[in-house]
């Protein structure tokens, strides 16, 4: 792979259209695009760890993405800086890496449906174990596996790409390379992998960007292709963000202790080799007395800590991420007390937060709505003369509807496009409305 190729300006849907120059860069309009997008506002309401805010403000899905793309535009730049230097590329779209893995990181949940991987495991329940396992007949191997193990990965793709009814051609009309930055898996759920990039509907739209871009073929015969390596910065800021964050957030909530908090995050720097680090810390808690501030103070440091870290394990991998070989992504490539600080991170987050009952109590609740929603419209989809489903369909924004004619398959998406895109509120309200809980 070359960053000549790597970095395209070309838009979904409009291939052929002559661009215009504007006072924005191309990747600097797809960032806008996203922040005035319904879809991205939407994030307010879904939640990202624990639910949504009361008294004490934690994060959401919004907050959640915006905070990753500000340390992803950080890493983008940092490479950018290293390509301009080594002479990699075109020069003005170089300096634009930045804006792209923002943009990028923008989108990178846009896909998952309420109430987060409990939501994903209800959709997926419904067709092994639930109503929907009767259509598995009817249905190719691929695109059984697709609503079976359904991925928000694969949803963000169809979400920014797919002409919905009554929209343009080329959904988002993002560029290339926006887009070829948040498919972490570029390969289908056919491959069998846990994970997968994109939809059966979206296979053309997969293939096209992806040899437009020139992204490695891996294995002709499955269809895998090396990530773009923009890929390993989008999802190092969320992973970086994610675990911090869940610290930070379980430190509110007192789920953790000032002490157990403090000591988290600390353990990323060393009390040895870093001993100047220790004393700006104990400088700052002298005149930072409220316990959050100080947190937040560490989490600054953490942040930018590793967002220096990722840089470096890019540059210094970046002959084998450009030949598709490297491995993993860059987090776990850290080393030494780094390594072990984030491991830790990972297992508390785990045991301590993750387990939390107000965490568990959210997924339980979100299973069962969704699990109601899924059976209650995909029978209204597949038998719209149907009483019940006459008063159902009109539910469904007319974006998503289809046709008495329409294929199974694409029935099924119709009901996961319109259900995905609900916010936790939303789905709840439905979920109440359709099952007559708190009629008056």
């Amino acid at each position: 792979m070359n960053w000549e190729q790597l970095l395209s300006t070309i838009r979904t849907g409009q291939e052929n259209q002559t661009q215009i120059k504007h006072d924005r860069t191309q990747f600097q309009r797809d960032y806008d695009r996203l922040i005035f997008s319904s879809p991205f506002r939407r994030l307010q309401d879904k939640t990202q760890v624990f639910p949504l805010p009361g008294s004490i403000f934690v994060h959401n899905r919004l907050t959640h993405s915006l905070e990753v793309a500000s340390v992803g535009r950080s890493l983008g730049n940092n490479i950018a800086a290293r390509l301009t230097k080594a002479g990699h590329g075109n020069p003005e779209l170089v300096a634009e890496i930045g804006s792209v893995v923002a943009a990028a990181c923008l989108a990178h949940d846009l896909g998952n449906p309420p109430f987060g991987h409990s939501g994903e495991a209800a959709i997926g329940h419904y067709f092994t174990n639930g109503e929907g396992k009767k259509f598995k007949a009817e249905l190719s191997p691929s695109q059984w596996t697709d609503i079976t193990r359904f991925e928000g990965n694969a949803n963000a793709l169809r979400m920014l790409t797919h002409a919905f009814k009554g929209r343009r051609k080329g959904g988002f009309a993002m560029t290339y390379t926006t887009i070829a930055s948040i498919i972490k898996y570029p390969y289908s759920s056919g491959v069998g992998l846990k994970k997968y990039g994109y939809f059966q509907s979206e296979y053309d739209t997969f293939e096209h960007i992806a040899s437009t871009l020139g992204l490695q073929l891996l294995d002709s015969v499955k269809g895998i292709y090396a990530r773009h390596p923009l890929v390993y910065l989008v999802e190092a800021a969320d992973d970086i963000c994610y675990q911090v964050m869940d610290i930070e957030d379980a430190h509110k909530l007192k789920i953790l202790s000032y002490e157990e908090t403090y000591d988290l995050l600390t353990g990323f720097f060393d009390k040895d080799q870093e001993a100047e680090e220790f004393k700006k810390i104990a400088s700052v808690f002298e005149e930072v007395t409220d316990l959050n501030e100080r947190m937040a103070f560490l989490r600054a440091k953490v942040i930018g800590k590793l967002v220096g870290q990722c840089t470096e394990i890019f540059w210094n991998n970046h002959a084998n991420i450009l030949n598709g070989t490297f491995e993993k992504g860059l987090i776990d490539h850290l080393s030494g007390h780094e390594r072990e600080a984030m491991e830790t991170c990972q297992t508390t987050a785990y045991t301590r937060i993750y387990k939390h009952p107000s965490v568990v109590e959210i997924e339980i609740a979100g299973y069962r709505i969704l699990g109601t929603l899924l059976e209650e419209f995909i029978k209204a989809v597949t038998n719209p003369n149907d009483f019940y489903s006459k008063m159902l369909l009109p539910f469904i924004p007319e974006q998503f509807r289809c046709e008495t004619d329409t294929p199974l398959y694409d029935k099924i998406q119709s009901v996961l496009d319109f259900i995905s895109g609900m916010t936790d509120v939303y789905a709840l309200d439905l979920y109440k409305k359709i099952s007559g809980i708190g009629l008056k």
